[in-house]
């Protein structure tokens, strides 16, 4: 069987994959936080003909070996963790973070199971409490969940995540209470989840332990800083994405055409045994 057709097979796999990706980044062109993806190849071990021949100094030439490739396989599928653009909300509850961190969420109040997010669209509860669109606590930089006091009729967020309360008589104080916001190694090694949310794995930090929750505008982190009434939206570039689209198109019709071709030779091959 020609060593092509099986080439080709690998190629249009390949170019199946990047299509995959392409598509599930224009999906979530205006999903909040969303960080897009991208595929990388690599060539698949190539076999060799002949071995390298070594030279000799007035005796004889070297000869290079000869090798035909087998293929294309995917190297990687990688998250681009590059800032999205930013949008004006105006909700003191909408939160941007201005730099590399993530907010840290959980599903319940004892915070064991903390997952990491880059969307910012939280809320107050019935119980005041500061959750996400799926009803996880937004914790605090002590790891605990967030809850105003029935007497603050008002909040605002400061740029290194303390919630400011403003009460009926139109006076600010500090609550001493900070957003959690946490930085990670390798943001690329995050596991996505699904829901906007990031599971910490051990390619992401050493062992794969969360750091301690901290705060905004730590320059030890370099967390970055939280800005109230903005979202940080998609970083997906759709004229990237339009231009790759079509790439991976003709990419994969080229190597059905190897196929084609390759099955061509060999029904020529087939019609000269009869």
């Amino acid at each position: 069987m020609l060593r092509s057709m099986y080439s080709g097979v690998s190629g249009m796999r390949g170019f199946q994959t990047k299509l995959d990706v392409i598509g599930n980044n224009i999906a979530n062109v205006n999903t909040v936080g969303f960080k897009a993806g991208r595929v990388m190849f690599k060539d698949i071990l190539s076999q060799s003909m002949s071995g390298v021949t070594a030279s000799a100094e007035g005796e004889q030439g070297g000869v290079n070996a000869k090798q035909i490739g087998l293929g294309v396989t995917v190297a990687a599928i990688d998250t681009l963790h590059t800032p999205g653009s930013a949008m004006t909300t105006g909700k003191s509850t909408d939160l941007r973070i201005d730099g590399d961190g993530f907010f840290a969420v959980s599903p319940g109040g004892d915070g064991e199971q903390v997952y990491l997010t880059r969307a910012g669209n939280f809320d107050l509860d019935a119980n005041r409490q500061l959750v996400n669109a799926d009803g996880m606590f937004v914790l605090d930089s002590g790891g605990g969940i967030i809850q105003l006091d029935e007497e603050v009729t008002a909040f605002s967020i400061s740029q290194t995540g303390e919630i400011i309360s403003i009460g009926a008589d139109g006076l600010a104080a500090p609550t001493g209470v900070f957003i959690a916001v946490t930085v990670v190694a390798n943001p690329g090694g995050l596991e996505k989840v699904g829901g906007n949310l990031y599971r910490m794995t051990p390619n992401a930090n050493p062992d794969g332990e969360l750091d301690e929750l901290g705060q905004a505008s730590d320059p030890e982190t370099g967390s970055g800083a939280i800005i109230s009434g903005q979202l940080e939206m998609s970083n997906v570039d759709l004229t990237n994405e339009f231009t790759e689209m079509i790439v991976a198109q003709r990419g994969f019709q080229s190597n059905s055409r190897i196929i084609t071709t390759s099955d061509e030779i060999l029904q020529e091959v087939v019609n000269l045994k009869r």
